[in-house]
């Protein structure tokens, strides 16, 4: 059971997968916030490197049931967090679980396939188990140059090649190739922490206008 839960969590955050259905929130909670999750997702040690300051604004794309998103909303009071999902009832347990647990800084952002939709900009665009999921890429992200406030950074986590748990591995893309696309798309590497033991961390900057 643990294997499955772990294989199902590669999937929390999708941002445009067309294999998985994630139609039912309440469902999905029950994998995607498993407190069982924290032991190799780490989010509290993710959060504090990436050394956010406490009125800084994140978009949290491909937020699920809010697993990071909630965590930023209550780390940032001063903040503003966008939890921005694809799947309307994700958007719709999102919106309700921050009306119930009271954190107003948090806004349920319906976003589109090819467009995050982020209402205003922020400091910090924040991908967990997406990148691998997004069509057209390069072309998405230049795009989300435009939403990053200036000194604005891109936070790319995704499983690695060899990770026992994850998706299949044909669908898993290497930390190498994501930051060569990313370079294409305008950004340059700013720091990689390495603590994660299932997963890639890549923090970009935007660098050179892409070619």
């Amino acid at each position: 059971m643990l294997i499955c839960a772990l294989h199902a969590a590669a999937f929390a955050q999708t941002h445009a997968d067309h294999q998985h259905s994630f139609g039912d929130a309440q469902k999905w909670a029950k994998v995607f916030d498993d407190p069982k999750r924290d032991a190799w997702q780490k989010p509290h040690e993710v959060i504090t490197a990436l050394k956010l300051a406490p009125d800084a604004a994140v978009a949290d794309i491909g937020a699920g049931t809010g697993y990071f998103a909630m965590r930023f909303a209550h780390m940032l009071a001063k903040g503003r967090v966008y939890g921005v999902d694809i799947e309307p009832d994700m958007v719709k347990y999102l919106g309700e679980r921050a009306q119930k647990e009271g954190l107003a800084n948090l806004t349920a952002v319906q976003g589109a396939p090819g467009d995050a939709r982020l209402p205003a900009k922020v400091d910090l665009v924040f991908l967990v188990d997406v990148y691998h999921h997004i069509d057209n890429r390069e072309a998405y992200f230049r795009k989300l140059r435009d939403a990053l406030k200036p000194g604005g950074r891109i936070a790319i986590i995704d499983f690695r090649m060899e990770s026992p748990t994850g998706p299949p591995k044909g669908a898993r893309i290497a930390p190498d190739t994501v930051k060569a696309e990313m370079r294409k798309a305008g950004y340059a590497l700013a720091e990689e922490p390495g603590f994660l033991p299932n997963q890639y961390f890549l923090i970009f900057r935007p660098g050179a206008d892409p070619a």
